[in-house]
């Protein structure tokens, strides 16, 4: 059964005090405008909430499960305008992308992960039904990208939370309203907590060649002897972090390729941090959408994150060093292509079980 109702958003509909836009199956769907200007939708279950902006490139600003907030500790005590993710860097999960993506090189003029971050919606919305997996609710979004002799693409993102549930979906659409092919790089950039003393799980071992250390550093990260020896030892052994128990390890940033994933036979995965009260982050997706899989971790005063699972079609070089090593994907004109990813928070007794399904692949 598949039905819905869909409530088209005005950022009239949004002012300084919450209040509820919808309600069914246990589940509401409340909308505020922060006093930096930007609108958010509050999405509820009886689990916790998610915090989604409808209009700023549809980030997913909060998430909070079971009281455990799973967003990055950070400086923005809320969303701020800002034409570059950096301006902004506060939230949970964003679209990174689409063109564009990565940490621009010495050859690349495009910004920091790309034109979508913070990119303004052209509209946005509620949706409200039941589909194959149940009753759930929607945020979605389009933006038409429209560039004289240059690009020309549609991006619907959607973010669905559902009843009881702890795990939401984030996915993203991108259709190229162009006859001409486009260049496609795109990553789900979620930004979970870090925690201290937490175990990550994932389908791939803890070797060299199949979770390899980054050793080619962006201008933003500060080199120095010590980090260039450090570099050197997680080269050779990056088994050390599995267990999150060193957190100087994280200062400056530590990125890492995760490789040769194990998969079910849909070429699905999945990769867990399991923190130390025995509960879970947990996020699943296709390897066959995200070819790529890259992991960000940074420990410091200011930012304490472990984007431990970015799932992505490419690496986070920036377009050049992508391009050279085939990582740049083309969307034909007219094709549309979709992805999809699963992911939020585990009880201990859940966590038990998906470690050894994933153990299992």
């Amino acid at each position: 059964m598949n039905v819905r109702t869909a409530i088209h958003f005005r950022k009239s509909f949004f002012g300084e005090a919450e209040r509820p836009v919808a309600e069914a199956y246990g589940m509401t769907a409340s909308l505020f405008r922060y006093d930096s200007g930007i609108e958010a939708v509050r999405l509820s279950n009886r689990r916790g909430h998610l915090v989604v902006l409808p209009y700023y490139g549809q980030m997913v600003w909060d998430a909070v499960f079971d009281g455990v907030d799973l967003t990055m500790a950070n400086m923005f005590d809320m969303p701020r305008p800002a034409t570059e993710i950096v301006g902004t860097y506060g939230c949970f999960a964003f679209h990174s992308g689409l063109l564009r993506n990565g940490c621009p090189g010495p050859q690349d003029s495009h910004l920091l992960h790309g034109e979508m971050p913070c990119a303004p919606m052209d509209a946005a919305g509620l949706e409200v039904g039941e589909d194959d997996e149940g009753p759930y609710m929607a945020v979605t979004g389009r933006r038409e990208y429209v560039m004289g002799f240059g690009a020309h693409y549609a991006a619907r993102p959607r973010v669905v939370l559902r009843p009881g549930s702890a795990l939401f979906d984030i996915r993203m659409e991108v259709e190229n309203l162009s006859g001409a092919a486009m260049d496609l790089m795109y990553m789900c950039h979620v930004n979970f907590a870090f925690a201290e003393g937490a175990r990550i799980i994932q389908p791939a071992p803890f070797t060299p060649e199949a979770t390899a250390v980054r050793t080619v550093v962006p201008a933003h990260v500060p080199r120095s002897p010590a980090y260039d020896a450090l570099l050197s030892d997680l080269a050779r052994d990056p088994a050390v972090m599995e267990v999150l128990d060193e957190p100087e390890r994280y200062d400056p940033e530590q990125v890492f390729y995760i490789r040769g994933l194990r998969t079910d036979e849909e070429g699905g995965t999945a990769v867990m941090m399991r923190r130390r009260e025995g509960d879970a982050f947990h996020i699943a997706y296709s390897t066959r959408e995200f070819p790529k899989t890259v992991r960000w971790v940074l420990v410091n005063s200011d930012q304490k994150v472990c984007a431990f699972a970015l799932p992505s079609t490419c690496e986070p070089e920036g377009y050049n060093a992508e391009a050279m090593k085939g990582n740049v994907q083309k969307l034909a004109g007219g094709e549309t292509r979709r992805f999809a990813v699963r992911l939020g928070y585990l009880t201990a007794d859940e966590a038990e079980a998906e470690e050894c399904a994933i153990r299992a692949l």
